[in-house]
């Protein structure tokens, strides 16, 4: 109801103003975030996110001329907001997201991972608003349109505010004169966000006339222009080079996999996926075609899971159209669907999915009557389905053709025609190629010869997307080996960073010392390094064990796969005491995470998702405590509060997740918490460390005001602050004892107040 009010009384403002102006004004239906993480981040699902913005969208779209998405931080809310406001209602979708100074919003998204998945979606126009100033966001909203040949928006603050008085540096004419370059350079949407008011945007209106929009300008120029990109929620895979698409969460021929996905062993899956990457794959292939299985059910829920701990993009792999629309409606980024083919039955079920969600798809060269004998009817089908592709508004760099091919030893007439086929499709018609190589070698003894030397002839025949397990590392060698002579890998540059601490013997390539290791005869298991590398007499000696062990919890932990973490710490149990585990082991291992979360190595969703593998190591420490009666594990109480006028608590609640995994006793007291309610629970609980949060200039004052008066009554407490508009300058001027720029700073501090170091 007050939204139909709100919109309501926008439609009346928006009519006199046009009978004042005598031209059209438009009222937008503006929405925001929801103010609640998202799965894998948070205990929000994509579902109830899609619907409560369909409530939004039902309520105010009969009185909107447009919806306008902005102030986004996390690409998955952003996808759940634009499907509802696409299918509940037929207006003009315009979508802005907030980036921090490092070019990423603050759980990882990029300019590009946005600009392809919501051009992918099919939004009107896309940009940035909020968060930073007009010279901040300039470099950014040009990176944006090199991406995008849709028009582009920005609506800057007027500077970054003063922490202490909340006002913003720039007078609406030193903010006129910034956007000027916006203008001047084909931005084709202009405003302001935080600290404007109306003197701004009409010094906005001044400079835009005159200046002609230059929709695609950009892109047109730039080298992204016609490349195969997907993208996961903040990971962008340009497929400008031979690409590895990783084969191995397939069932087909897999015993154990078929298990664990009867059994929802996502564990096992994981391993797969974590393993498969750490290889090289660059797109992991995901089917979980069991017979026994619903894919309908299963495939979205294992794609949710993947993308909890893996950046990789994903390829769909089904059969089943309804199994393809399910996984594509939540998959986070944008991702290939294999497959379709010639029927047009076939691509007619399938096709619109992949219009909707904007995902790339791979065709395969059959049709209802099989796979054609000749390299001149596999292309004829490639044809059909190019053709087919661009009728539904496909563009031509996303479709993928897959030439197949089959067993060697049973159709060896044919092989030559499939190289010829991929041949006569790269030059004819320009598409990408995949392929999955290793089919060639079934039923012959030594494999891995037929497939390497397979995969080199595929690779000059135009391959770009070949579908094997990276755990073989003959044909990861053959890859890179491909870009090297190819000047794909310019002065070498990655093949010796894989190759260049390695000993060749035979077919056999193992480690001289800390570098890879691998054997192009066998299968890497999940653990990289270790599981190669470990001492022959392990069984010998108890100390071998415990530090084989560690290695793996900090590839478990690492990699967030919580059934593995246990298991290692029930091992650990039997040989260490559990502070031991807690200090040597789990600690050290959620460090690590930290230490590539705060260098943008992993980002906010692996270090919750590896927050959550450590927190169940905790699990099974304290549950053998408390058998042999010993004390709870425990770092100490902290409080945490979102201060006073402030309903904003996403930061907070990051914070909570973190720092419960650290260990940490955490006391959430919730958002918009009075001063004097912080204090009473500080001093009755004997609070050593609190954390406030703000998000609004507005809310500082509070925040000074709840310091104070902690100090005065409990002087030992220490007070940690953070939140987007805070400075360490703020934080030192209003007495808190420190200023925590992310989650993990805030760990470090209560680790210095606990445990007297960082």
């Amino acid at each position: 109801d007050a939204i139909k009010n709100v919109m309501t009384a926008a439609d009346g403002a928006r009519r006199r103003a046009a009978e004042e102006l005598g031209k059209s004004v438009y009222v937008a239906l503006d929405i925001g975030p929801l103010g609640r993480l998202l799965e894998p981040m948070g205990t929000l699902l994509f579902e109830e996110a899609y619907d409560a913005f369909a409530e939004i969208v039902d309520a105010g779209k009969d009185k909107a001329d447009l919806i306008v998405i902005e102030t986004m931080t996390d690409l998955y809310e952003v996808k759940a907001a634009v499907l509802a406001a696409k299918e509940h209602a037929d207006l003009p979708v315009m979508v802005s997201m907030s980036f921090e100074e490092g070019g990423r919003t603050f759980t990882g998204t990029s300019l590009e991972a946005m600009a392809i998945t919501l051009e992918g979606l099919g939004v009107d126009a896309m940009g940035i608003n909020c968060s930073l100033g007009p010279e901040e966001i300039y470099p950014m909203i040009q990176e944006l349109r090199s991406y995008t040949s849709l028009p582009v928006f920005a609506k800057p603050n007027a500077g970054l505010p003063d922490p202490m008085t909340g006002d913003y540096p720039m007078d609406a004419e030193q903010f006129t004169d910034k956007i000027r370059l916006y203008a001047e350079s084909g931005v084709n949407i202009l405003g302001g966000c935080c600290g404007t008011d109306p003197d701004y945007v009409a010094g906005i209106r001044k400079v835009a006339d005159g200046c002609s929009p230059k929709v695609g300008e950009a892109f047109d120029a730039s080298p992204a222009k016609g490349a195969l990109r997907v993208c996961s929620g903040n990971k962008v895979v340009t497929v400008d080079h031979v690409t590895p698409i990783g084969e191995r969460i397939n069932p087909t021929g897999k015993k154990k996999l078929k298990q664990a996905l009867i059994d929802e062993d996502y564990d096992y899956i994981f391993e797969q996926a974590v393993s498969q990457t750490g290889s090289g794959a660059e797109i992991l292939d995901v089917n979980v075609g069991v017979p026994q299985i619903d894919d309908v059910v299963l495939l979205p829920k294992v794609v949710k899971k993947l993308q909890s701990i893996t950046n990789a993009p994903l390829q769909i792999d089904s059969g089943n159209p309804e199994a393809i629309e399910a996984a594509l409606r939540v998959y986070n980024g944008k991702a290939i669907v294999n497959s379709v083919n010639g029927d047009a039955e076939v691509l007619d079920r399938i096709l619109p999915s992949v219009k909707k969600y904007g995902a790339a798809v791979v065709g395969l060269t059959l049709d209802e009557n099989g796979i054609p004998p000749t390299a001149e009817e596999r292309y004829e089908i490639a044809e059909r389905i190019l053709k087919r592709c661009l009728d539904y508004g496909i563009k031509k760099e996303d479709v993928i053709i897959d030439c197949l091919t089959l067993t060697v030893s049973a159709q060896q007439k044919e092989v030559v025609e499939t190289l010829k086929a991929m041949r006569m499709v790269k030059e004819r018609l320009g598409l990408k190629l995949a392929l999955g190589v290793s089919n060639i070698s079934f039923g012959l003894p030594a494999r891995a010869i037929v497939n390497r030397t397979f995969l080199t002839m595929t690779m000059e025949c135009g391959l770009d997307l070949p579908i094997i397990n990276p755990g073989s590392e003959d044909m990861m060698a053959s890859i890179y080996a491909f870009h090297v002579l190819h000047n794909i890998d310019e002065h070498s540059v990655k093949y010796i960073e894989r190759y260049g601490n390695v000993e060749v013997k035979g077919t056999v390539i193992t480690a001289k010392g800390d570098g890879m290791s691998a054997s192009g005869a066998g299968e890497n298991k999940a653990g990289g390094e270790n599981q190669n590398t470990s001492s022959k007499n392990d069984d010998k000696s108890t100390q071998s064990t415990k530090n084989s062990t560690a290695h793996d919890i900090f590839y478990t932990v690492g990699n967030g796969m919580s059934g593995e973490t246990t298991q290692l710490v029930g091992e650990l149990l039997k040989s260490c005491d559990e502070m031991t585990i807690v200090n040597d082991y789990l600690i050290p291992a959620l460090d690590k995470v930290g230490r590539d979360f705060e260098d943008g190595v992993v980002f906010l969703p692996q270090m919750i998702q590896a927050a959550s593998a450590a927190q169940a190591g905790f699990d099974v420490v304290k549950a053998q405590m408390e058998k042999s009666g010993k004390t709870q594990v425990s770092q100490g109480p902290v409080a945490v509060a979102t201060v006073k006028g402030d309903v904003h608590d996403i930061g907070k609640n990051i914070v909570k997740v973190i720092m419960e995994n650290y260990g940490f006793e955490i006391i959430d007291l919730g958002k918009d918490v009075d001063p004097q309610v912080i204090v009473d629970t500080v001093v009755s609980k004997d609070i050593k460390m609190l954390g406030l949060s703000a998000l609004m200039t507005t809310t500082l004052p509070a925040m000074a005001e709840t310091i104070e008066k902690v100090k005065a009554a409990k002087p030992d407490c220490k007070i940690w602050v953070g939140g987007a508009v805070l400075t360490a300058d703020f934080a030192e001027k209003i007495g808190a004892d420190y200023y925590c720029r992310d989650a993990m700073k805030s760990v470090e501090a209560a680790q210095e107040v606990f445990n007297g170091t960082i």
